[in-house]
């Protein structure tokens, strides 16, 4: 989960913060609490190689995006679980993390 699943879940938060909320790629690394390198490899496609093209999770992600954007820092772990544990229920990505393990 973390080398293949977590670079994914940012990088779709990043783009979503770019593309639909006009951050920049310094803040969008400032809320995600990466650095904007790691955010120029993510758009690049450097890191998080998997797409999503689900529209229904794409909405989810968007919505992860503005309450990271409204709610700072302490929204990231959290948002980035629900949409894990929503890619998980749709069988995008097959295995759960410790902190999803731990939860059951």
């Amino acid at each position: 989960m973390m080398w293949n699943g977590l670079p994914v879940i940012r990088k779709e938060i990043a783009e979503s913060m770019i593309n639909d909320f006009g951050l920049n790629q310094k803040q969008a690394a400032q809320k995600l609490g990466v650095t904007p390198a790691a955010v120029c490899q993510y758009l690049s496609k450097k890191r998080g190689k998997i797409k999503i093209v689900d529209e229904s999770v794409l909405i989810e992600i968007n919505r992860s995006a503005e309450r990271i954007i409204q709610q700072g820092d302490g929204a990231v772990v959290s948002e980035t679980c629900r949409i894990c544990k929503i890619l998980m229920a749709k069988g995008i990505f097959p295995l759960a993390c410790a902190a999803c393990s731990d939860e059951e």
